[in-house]
């Protein structure tokens, strides 16, 4: 088919531009991005008709008269020709539209848009118009089927769709093509054509061929391809009688095929090698218009379409067709089994070619035809953007491949045949990347962006610079750099700026540092890779640098460029990012298949002894997604995002495994919307990223404002309140991992977010433990216990027996009676650790660490859930002690140590020596009630204090386990002040047999902490004399008398039993007499107070002792629970 190609001239300014045909071929009409639509007699034209549609003209149609152009002001305006006049707007878009089509009849328009819809639009009524959302990015072409009952549309987001118009519905997706967020950016154009009169097929540019789907079916049937032909096909067009197709390329090439044979029957080149990007059919069939994206129109001429032509073509070519096709016929059921032997992804759905031995060449020769339907080499050149697995196309059918010849070649059944292979296909790997980076193809672009600055890199005609911008300007002033060795790769931190080029043939790659954090006058190094070995990813820590190569290595430097470590990757880096001591390297471990990437990590830690915390474990991804940023907390907890927008965290408290907290998709209004993410924070719980609206990444300019995304973990119903309070505290949890890391790694923490973190735990869990009350679920408050610190637990229990749950109280009072054992095992260790580093608790003690931050957790619950005689009891009991400890000096407190967790103000005061406990009724040194009891029913005061504790003094410590147990049991209040004074004989003696076998370990006890000033003095400070104090001063001496023995804790128990046998009218009456007391008696208890902090300390210690003991041996569970509502603060 041999043809004229015209000289191409000057047709519109600079940019993309289209062409089309009248219908009658006498005028050759163009738009450009001049803004104006021209009106050509002929290529030698040289005064034009013009008409202006708006500032640019993106696209054209011409039917019946009417002329359809999409322009820059966002509109679809349709005019009349030739006489231009304007004939109204035919539809509108929130962006500009990028192509215009019309049906066969000319009755309908299909226009698409960047705001990623497509309409359909009635020309003589254009308030008809049908809608067809779907596209996730802009679309870049839409084609009629010429029957007009489908439209086929090809997006950015590399799908091809096929539309039912009726039902505005998709039919049939491919993803097909390269993924980008915007027409400007897309590699190809991607213009779609449907065969004109029978409509039987669909033709689509992938890559440097065309594929054609059968209508209906919807199959890839065929591929059009040429052997010279490699540039990316950019547009294509089918001749009117639907026997020829025309494609032009990216690089200029123009090829026409014959369908029926496949072979190609023309080629030509732009003069210039420029892109075509417009292409259009005479109505003849014997020219060929086409326009490029300089503006310029050229024609070829003289093109013999008929049908007796293309059938004497193919009858000469028949010769060689004939054996291909019979050959092809043998495989119908295997054409998917070469994709993998032609090295290509299942994306491009080949042609179909003869599997033979690769050695044979003239048997390969032999069954290609003479036009170039050679087999396709193994080329993998920019498959890696292609999301390829993806792609699932059934069976390719080519029963019609070729209709012409008939002659049969002997020899073909003789080739030796190639096992095909069935298996599933590897998935391109992800390409290297920097996280906080744009893509490198950008001429303004962000090389980094971190929780330290931004870097920016221009590269255009003008200028090729590199701006660092501090977000804090106390770390250093904004740098100006002139990018003169074409650095693509950045980090910055608090020391330095890390930047590195890519190697070429005759210069290595480089690494360059700008130490701008060093004290001397040198504050910049540079170092040369070896030749052939480039950066692929680069990190800058604490002191130092990681550099990772094309070598598989990983290369380490000091901050002032010592090379300190070199070691080996397993695999090709996809990333790596540093954070202190830490490095984080993520790797291609294996091939993936089915669209998944085989990503694995490493967590390596440079402290005076190198470790590696993670081995190379495989890194969990989503669904058919890849990588898209890494990165540390600014706590240094590793964590990562990958395309799917699922945010995960590295979970030290579970075997370092990963968890997914948070899915930025969920936030996004639109499908093509995402995220880009710049940083975690732990505390407070912060996602920091850019919104970016219809793109993966961020624009230079203007510069992106910082969104602020909560985190989720995505468990089960959280809608409910349930599930939302599980949610909140499992993500409390979890963001609160990093305290013990960085204390564990010798770093300062927080300890007041520490305390309040712990705080906030085991207020969950109390609501959670009440709801499940609530519900009936007494087995699921038991879990929720096991997972309560010791003094919650008592809460529980409080909350269990006013609930009437007796059986679940004691339940709960065995937890806590183990969690009392458990502390006292570890407290020893806990001892030494503390006396090591006293800003630091030890991981291991998570029962008392947690209690000592959360004391007001269990404040605010009782606060909550108090009644009136509650409250008063608690103050009777609390002055009770007060007023022991002023005339009793027994022992110090050996749980008061110097405190860690900062305390609420709802907390009693601290001193020099330590922290004292106004809840205290344990005494210390008791081996039996005394040891055992006050562990269940004072737990909250071994909490708020100290984890600090001493051992049970043998089987002493054990006989009280059974008593402990019982006092727990839950009974109305009413019944336990009553009950209690049967009790008081037993456990008064009791008591005597406890003291006595613990004089020794008090007094070895006794020096261990200061003794400190005690809370029960400082509250009694704050609040007039109890009615109960008032009785006991005027009835100790009968008390005493009675009872010559008694030590001074059994008088006050004796005295508290008597005191609740009176009647309710005689207990109000002493308390009204405490009310109005006399103030002078009062200053005068303060000032003795005052002065003899220590006695008071150990007598209120004593005291506690005596409560928790007469509690402990009431074997009575009305009485249990009586101990409880006087213990309670």
């Amino acid at each position: 088919m041999p043809c004229e190609r015209k000289p191409m001239r000057y047709g519109h300014s600079e940019g993309h531009t289209e062409v089309c045909f009248d219908d009658s071929g006498k005028f050759i009409v163009t738009c450009g991005n001049d803004g104006d639509v021209r009106i050509w007699e002929g290529l030698d034209d040289d005064d034009p008709k013009f008409i202006t549609v708006g500032e640019k003209a993106y696209s054209l149609a011409l039917k019946n008269n009417k002329l359809v152009t999409a322009s820059s002001n966002n509109t679809v305006q349709i005019h009349t020709f030739p006489d231009g006049d304007p004939d109204g707007i035919l539809t509108r878009f929130t962006t500009n539209a990028t192509h215009v089509t019309f049906n066969s009849s000319g009755s309908r328009v299909a226009a698409g848009s960047s705001d990623f819809m497509v309409k359909v639009v009635e020309v003589s009524d254009s308030s008809q118009q049908k809608t067809l959302r779907g596209h996730e990015a802009p679309v870049l072409s839409v084609t009629f089927d010429p029957k007009d009952d489908f439209l086929a549309s090809a997006s950015c987001d590399g799908n091809v769709v096929v539309w039912n118009i009726k039902e505005q519905s998709q039919l049939i997706s491919w993803p097909l093509l390269q993924k980008t967020n915007d027409v400007s950016n897309a590699k190809s154009l991607c213009r779609l054509a449907w065969q004109p009169g029978t409509a039987k097929f669909l033709a689509v540019p992938v890559e440097s061929k065309v594929q054609l789907y059968e209508r209906e079916s919807w199959d890839h049937v065929s591929t059009l391809s040429d052997d010279l032909l490699t540039q990316l096909v950019n547009v294509v067009a089918w001749s009117p009688c639907g026997q020829f197709l025309a494609a032009g390329s990216v690089g200029g090439s123009l090829n026409v095929w014959d369908v029926s044979s496949k072979l190609c029957v023309e080629r030509q080149k732009h003069e210039k090698g420029f892109t075509v990007c417009g292409l259009a059919w005479h109505p003849s069939g014997s020219q060929i218009a086409y326009t490029d994206t300089e503006g310029c129109l050229g024609l070829l001429d003289g093109l013999r379409t008929s049908t007796s032509n293309s059938t004497n073509t193919a009858s000469k070519q028949a010769a060689v067709t004939k054996p291909a096709k019979d050959y092809d016929a043998l495989f119908d059921d295997d054409d998917d089994d070469r994709v993998m032997d032609e090295g290509q992804s299942d994306t491009n759905s080949p042609v179909k070619k003869p599997i033979a031995a690769d050695d044979d060449d003239d048997d390969d020769d032999f069954l290609m035809p003479a036009t170039g339907r050679v087999r396709s080499r193994a080329i993998l050149d920019d498959e890696n953007s292609l999301d390829t697995g993806s792609l699932k196309l059934g069976q390719e059918k080519f029963g019609d491949d070729d209709d012409t010849g008939s002659g049969v070649v002997p020899a073909a059944p003789l080739v030796p045949l190639r096992p095909a292979y069935e298996g599933p296909m590897p998935t391109p790997p992800q390409k290297a990347f920097q996280p906080g980076s744009t893509p490198a193809h950008l001429t303004h672009r962000f090389m980094m962006w971190n929780s330290v600055g931004i870097v920016r890199d221009y590269n255009d005609e003008q200028d090729n610079a590199i701006d660092v911008e501090f977000h804090d300007t106390a770390v250093h002033h904004a740098m100006h750099l002139t990018n003169t060795l074409g650095h693509t790769m950045a980090d910055l931190s608090q020391e330095a700026v890390l930047l590195a080029c890519p190697g070429t043939d005759e210069l290595a790659s480089k690494l360059q540092c700008l130490h701008f954090s060093s004290w001397d006058t040198k504050k910049e190094w540079m170092v040369d890779l070896p030749q052939g070995e480039d950066v692929r990813a680069l990190c800058l820590g604490q002191g130092w640098a990681a550099v990772a190569t094309s070598a598989l290595m990983i290369r380490v430097f000091s901050i002032g460029g010592v090379q300190r470590e070199i070691f080996s990757l397993p695999g090709n880096v996809v990333c790596m990012v540093a954070h202190g001591e830490q490095l984080l390297i993520v790797y291609h471990r294996a091939p993936g298949f089915g669209g998944e990437q085989a990503l694995g990590v490493q967590l390596l830690q440079f402290g005076r002894r190198k470790r590696q915390l993670i081995h190379g474990e495989p890194l969990p991804l989503s669904h058919r997604s890849y990588l898209s940023w890494l990165g540390f907390t600014a706590e240094g907890t590793p964590c990562y995002v990958d395309s799917e927008g699922a945010v995960r965290m590295l979970n030290r408290s579970v075997g370092n495994t990963w968890t997914p907290v948070c899915n930025t998709r969920e936030t996004c209004k639109s499908k093509s919307d995402s995220y880009w993410v710049v940083g975690i924070h732990e505390n407070p719980q912060q996602l920091r990223c850019i919104p970016c609206k219809g793109s993966r990444y961020p624009p230079t300019l203007p510069r992106p404002a910082v969104a602020i995304l909560p985190f989720k973990l995505p468990l089960c119903q959280t809608s409910t309140e349930k599930g939302q309070m599980e949610e909140q505290y499992c993500r409390s949890l979890l963001f609160s991992n990093h305290f013990s890391f960085l204390s564990s790694s010798g770093y300062e923490i927080d300890e007041e977010a520490q305390s309040q973190s712990q705080k906030d735990q085991q207020e969950l869990l109390m609501k959670m433990f009440a709801l499940s009350c609530k519900l009936e679920r007494e087995f699921r408050c038991v879990e929720l216990a096991e997972l309560m610190t010791q003094k919650v637990v008592t809460l529980a229990i409080r909350y269990a027996s006013r609930s009437r749950r007796m059986a679940l109280a004691q339940r709960l009072s065995e937890i806590a009676l183990e969690k009392s054992n458990q502390i006292q095992e570890v407290e020893p260790e806990e001892e030494e650790e503390e006396d090591y580093s006293s800003a630091r608790r030890p991981s291991g003690s998570g029962q008392s660490e947690a209690a000592q931050g959360r004391h007001s957790s269990r404040r605010y619950q009782e606060e909550e859930e108090g009644q009136e005689e509650e409250q008063r009891e608690e103050e009777e009991g609390r002055e009770m002690e007060t007023d022991e400890a002023s005339e009793t000096k027994k022992r110090v407190n050996p749980f008061a140590k110097e405190a860690v967790s900062p305390v609420k103000t709802n907390l009693t005061p601290i001193t020099k020596g330590g922290r004292a406990n106004p809840f205290k009724v344990l005494g210390s040194g008791k081996p039996s009630s005394a040891s055992g009891q006050p562990r269940v029913t004072n737990i909250l005061d071994n909490m708020t204090t100290s984890r600090k504790s001493f051992p049970l003094s043998g089987p002493a410590g054990k006989k009280n386990k059974n008593p402990v147990l019982k006092p727990l049991a839950p009974r109305p209040k009413t019944k336990t002040q009553s009950t209690l004074l049967q009790m008081s004989g037993t456990k008064a003696s009791n008591k005597k047999t406890q003291q006595n076998t613990q004089p020794a370990a008090d007094t070895q006890k006794q020096p261990e902490a200061p003794p400190p000033a005690s809370p029960a003095d400082n509250t009694e400070n704050k609040r007039p004399k109890t009615g109960f104090q008032f009785w006991l001063e005027e009835n100790r001496k009968s008390i005493t008398a009675d009872n010559p023995d008694l030590e001074e804790t059994d008088v006050i128990k004796e005295a508290m039993g008597r005191f609740r046998t009176l009647s309710a009218e005689d207990r109000l009456s002493w308390t009204e007499r405490a009310k109005t007391g006399d103030a002078a008696d009062l200053k005068k208890r303060k000032r003795a107070e005052g002065g003899a902090e220590g006695a008071e300390t150990e007598k209120g210690q004593a005291e506690a002792d005596e409560n928790s003991a007469k509690k402990k041996k009431s074997l009575d569970p009305s009485s249990k629970l009586s101990a409880f509502a006087f213990n309670k603060n």
